[in-house]
């Protein structure tokens, strides 16, 4: 077992080989210049952000605290008055900004010459502050105009010169670390690209190596097969590939020659299947030529000749020469929907005239389905059905109505009668019977053997729905796929329409038959 497995995943083991040497050193510089790319990005997005901090200050704060100052000073109000004024700014609300905010940046700034400059920056808000206390008392004490006037020339707008001058160099030194960053990245992004071409040039020599390797040890047991399953596609299933190898190849052979094998069953059970279909169709054409239809059928045309209906005979020797014509149809398996129709009008002509005064039918078979294939004998079992086991049952007679119709890519038959109808356990046991292979069946066998017919050439999605109701009549539904004839495969014009959509209604249509 052991043994096997490794044959089985020896090729799976060299491929994997050859992925993970190639993708690895792949994963290692797509990882690395992951890495890099996050590292300047942050390093970049925390530049721009504090830049931008220090920028904002730079156009405002100086303007700001001077004119508030100088406003204060001149009106003579007091810090404890600011807050009744609209004009007016708390001067220690906008240091406090200031200095929050740089301190911020100062946790976050890794340049040395920017954060030496921050350094002074926030040693010149804390003069400022004191400056400012300063001009708050004498404010309080009042009477020291000159004073404060004096200290705004000689301090404050100094020292707010001096905080916008750190400020611009601090965006200065930011500015530099940039550009570092800039030529950090196009460094990095020169040496990945030397590393990329390197590796790829290693990588296609070993996975040149590896894959002339491998493709030798697996082509030449592929030509072999190649050879094997030609043989096999041409009809030889005797053909066998040899099993031995190291490798998955082994298993491949082995299971060709199993294929082989189940094709060699296969092709027997088909052509057994092929058969038994061909022993349902005889048996349901043996059932068609039934030697007391054809009597009876002969008897009615004796019986007309004698009584001088010579028109009336001719007509019924037509229609029995024209049923028994499709029943043979010089072997043809498929026969065009207008040559069903044809026989199913030749049967009911050939049933009338035995059964005048108890029958009575319609045709309704859309002309646009007259090209389209069916298969041969598909509606008339179960017009004969209708006949036998509804309308002849019923004292006062019968209709029977044949109709059909596209729907989309489908053709949907239906053969309805008003006969004496089944009761709901007779339909669902008939229903259980006609999915039966017909010669399982102890009921119900030409419509088992239609069911059985339609499942094998179109498939399962195919073939007959039955309902009825005691008393009132039986629907039988029959679906078959589409198919327009080749050209000459018959006399009948083929000619594609666009199906609309139909959906027979077997009991409402009954319905309003009797109501008309």
């Amino acid at each position: 077992m052991k043994e096997q497995r490794k044959k089985r995943h020896s090729i799976n083991r060299k491929l994997r080989l050859l992925v993970t040497a190639a993708m690895i050193p792949f994963l290692c510089v797509a990882g690395y210049l992951l890495y890099a790319l996050l590292s300047y990005s942050n390093a970049y997005d925390r530049v721009v952000r504090n830049m931008t901090m220090a920028n904002t200050y730079n156009l405002s704060f100086k303007e700001e605290m001077d004119e508030n100052l100088y406003k204060i000073v001149v009106s003579g109000t007091t810090f404890d008055e600011i807050g009744a004024s609209d004009s007016l700014e708390d001067p220690y609300a906008l240091i406090d900004e200031l200095q929050g905010d740089f301190r911020e940046l100062e946790t976050i700034t890794t340049d040395a010459t920017s954060r030496r400059w921050l350094q002074n920056l926030l040693r010149n808000i804390d003069t400022l502050r004191e400056r400012v206390d300063d001009i708050r008392v004498n404010l309080r004490e009042g009477g020291h105009y000159d004073e404060n006037i004096d200290m705004l020339d000689n301090n404050i707008y100094i020292l707010t010169e001096l905080i916008q001058d750190d400020i611009q160099y601090y965006i200065y030194y930011q500015t530099q670390s940039m550009e570092l960053m800039r030529a950090t990245l196009n460094q990095q992004a020169f040496t990945f690209i030397v590393c990329m071409v390197l590796l790829l040039i290693a990588l296609t020599a070993f996975v040149s190596f590896v894959e002339t390797r491998i493709s030798r040890s697996i082509s030449r047991p592929l030509q072999e097969l190649n050879q094997v399953t030609r043989r096999i596609a041409q009809g030889d299933f005797t053909a066998r590939a040899g099993e031995n190898g190291d490798d998955e190849t082994a298993a491949l052979s082995a299971s060709v020659n199993d294929m082989a094998q189940h094709l060699s069953v296969m092709v027997t059970k088909i052509r057994e299947d092929e058969r038994k279909m061909r022993k349902a169709e005889l048996r349901l054409l043996q059932e068609q030529i039934n030697p007391h239809f054809l009597y009876n059928t002969l008897d009615a045309i004796v019986w007309l000749i004698e009584d001088g209906k010579s028109e009336e005979a001719e007509d019924m020797v037509v229609s029995l020469s024209s049923f028994f014509r499709t029943v043979l149809s010089r072997g043809r398996e498929y026969i065009s929907v207008r040559e069903e129709e044809q026989h199913i009008r030749s049967y009911l002509e050939i049933q009338k005239a035995r059964y005048q005064d108890i029958l009575n039918y319609e045709i309704r078979i859309n002309p646009e389905l007259y090209p389209y294939k069916t298969l041969k004998m598909t509606l008339q079992p179960l017009v004969e059905n209708a006949l036998y086991h509804g309308v002849k049952n019923k004292r006062n007679g019968g209709r029977i109505l044949i109709t059909g119709e596209p729907d989309g890519a489908l053709i949907r038959f239906t053969v309805e009668d008003d006969g004496i109808g089944m009761s709901s356990s007779e339909l669902a046991h008939l229903r259980e019977e006609i999915q039966r292979p017909c010669k399982e069946t102890d009921k119900g066998f030409g419509m088992a053997n239609v069911n059985e017919r339609i499942r094998m050439n179109f498939g399962a999605n195919y073939g007959l729905t039955i309902d009825s109701e005691e008393g009132k009549g039986t629907c039988v539904g029959v679906t078959i796929p589409a198919m327009a004839a080749r050209a000459g495969e018959w006399d009948d014009p083929i000619g594609e329409s666009p199906f609309g959509h139909f959906s027979p209604v077997c009991h409402k249509k009954r319905g309003a038959e009797r109501q008309r």
